[in-house]
């Protein structure tokens, strides 16, 4: 009697994400519009998008990206999807009017999550978290999806995508040689087809087909997103089981006796001002605000965590329940709120002692902005309702940075220390000429050497000439400042 060898066990197919949330597919077929699209934004962003350069590229390879997206499918976007879309391509605008660099950075990370909202949506903390990293596990898909409206398309006879780019290309390549030759032929002829044909240097030219590539790639795995959107929802934590009520109440209301406490004793810490600096030995500014800034972190992780727990464990079937959960989570919400006034206070009493920086601003707009945050958790613990509060609190991260956008933080940092010059005759020109061309028309107001020691690199960074989708509003001021008022020598010596 043979016996038969084991035969090999096919090796299961896992994927990172549950079938619950997200299913197998194996049927879709990527539409040929989508497809060229999608190409279509690539070529964009390969011809304009300077990744090192802050400038309009970044908003119309977003705004190309989006119309390959979503005007190539049949139903509209939704009233939440279009404020999405609306969202991400503002914060990319910014860049074509804000010359920061840190502030560009921001908003594009800002942009991309709105941007992945609008495609998967999401309800919870989890799913806006999940959402955010879904493109990143659609590359497989996405070449499946492809391949198969590629099937389609040759199985009905249409003409194939292969077809079309040759055709591009032979086309592309005739206007180039004949458009050359006629406009050395005539200069009449050689001035309207400038005139006509915008400019585009292409600098780097591997580098921009491998960014027109990822941005074909991301296009077409945003596309399959909306079509086929996982639900990133499914993957937050179940609710968790309802504990007794003194299980969850007393830690509660200890944690809110203790924060009473502490508002009731530091008093004068908190709101002490300049007369509790001064009075208190070994306390600087710095120590006084740094520590609002790290109390208000504190606070803030505290609550958030006490907060989450306290949602997953508090009943509130019963009215006893509902009314001790508003109570206790309100008052320590409120008191949260007292220490971020505190924080503001401080770092506004360290802002006018030591002047304006970027770093200070940047901290105080951020507990301004943990302040609504509160606010808003105030309302979801009235409403006992917190299912709108995860994209209550990304659109107010949304606006903030808008907002941010436009009061122009290093244009207000050099304006103040401008300002604080012209009343103490105090300035630090090298930490102000390193800010960026946002600056220049406050720095442009400073009387010499200060002047050109604030503006002597910034003149640099200027010159030169820029295609016309690197424009970017803040240094073409600066520019046309800069060359109607050229930058002198710089005497560094008592700056």
């Amino acid at each position: 009697m043979t016996i038969a060898p084991p035969q090999p066990v096919a090796p299961t197919r896992r994927d990172f994400w549950p079938r619950r949330a997200w299913r197998r597919d194996r049927t879709s077929m990527a539409p040929r519009p989508t497809v060229l699209a999608a190409v279509a934004a690539g070529v964009v962003a390969a011809l304009t998008l300077q990744v090192t350069v802050v400038g309009l590229g970044y908003v119309l390879t977003g705004g190309a990206v989006a119309a390959a997206v979503f005007a190539t499918r049949r139903t509209m976007p939704t009233a939440v999807q279009a404020a999405a879309i609306l969202g991400a391509l503002a914060l990319l605008a910014v860049l074509s009017v804000r010359g920061a660099g840190w502030l560009a950075a921001v908003c594009v990370a800002l942009s991309w999550g709105v941007g992945s909202f609008a495609l998967v949506g999401g309800r919870t903390w989890t799913g806006l978290a999940a959402g955010s990293f879904a493109l990143w596990f659609t590359p497989l898909r996405v070449v499946r999806w492809t391949r198969r409206g590629a099937r389609r398309w040759h199985a009905t006879g249409t003409v194939p995508v292969g077809r079309v780019f040759g055709v591009a290309a032979v086309t592309v390549v005739l206007l180039l040689v004949f458009g050359s030759l006629f406009a050395g032929a005539d200069a009449g002829f050689a001035a309207l087809l400038g005139r006509a044909a915008p400019t585009v240097h292409v600098s780097n030219p591997f580098g921009r087909f491998v960014l027109g590539v990822l941005v074909c790639g991301g296009t077409l795995g945003a596309a399959y997103l909306l079509r086929r959107t996982p639900r990133v929802d499914a993957l937050a934590p179940r609710p968790g089981h309802p504990v007794a009520r003194w299980e969850w109440a007393i830690p509660l209301a200890v944690l809110d006796l203790l924060f009473l406490g502490f508002v009731a004793v530091q008093l004068t810490v908190l709101f002490g001002g300049n007369t509790h600096v001064l009075t208190t030995a070994d306390l600087t500014y710095a120590e006084y605000a740094r520590q609002g800034f790290w109390q208000l972190l504190a606070v803030t992780a505290l609550t958030l965590v006490v907060i989450a727990v306290a949602v997953r464990k508090a009943s509130r079937v019963e009215v006893a329940d509902r009314v001790l959960v508003r109570v206790l989570l309100g008052l320590l919400c409120g008191l949260s709120l007292v220490v971020v006034a505190s924080a503001i206070h401080r770092m506004s009493l360290y802002e006018s002692q030591y002047g304006y920086t970027r770093l200070r601003v940047t901290v105080l707009v951020t507990e301004l902005w943990l302040g609504l945050v509160f606010v808003l958790l105030i309302a979801a613990g009235v409403r006992l309702s917190g299912r709108w509060l995860p994209r209550a609190v990304l659109a107010s991260a949304v606006g903030g940075m808008l907002l941010v956008a436009a009061i122009d933080p290093d244009a207000y940092v050099a304006r103040k220390n401008v300002e604080r010059f012209g009343d103490t005759g105090r300035i630090d020109v090298s930490y102000l000429g390193s800010l960026s061309v946002d600056a220049v028309p406050a720095l442009d107001r400073l009387p010499e050497p200060e002047r050109s020691c604030a503006l002597y690199r910034l003149d640099r960074e200027v010159r030169g000439d820029s295609e016309w989708y690197e424009y970017n509003a803040a240094r073409s001021r600066a520019k046309e400042l800069l060359a109607a008022h050229p930058v002198g020598s710089c005497e560094r010596s008592g700056s």
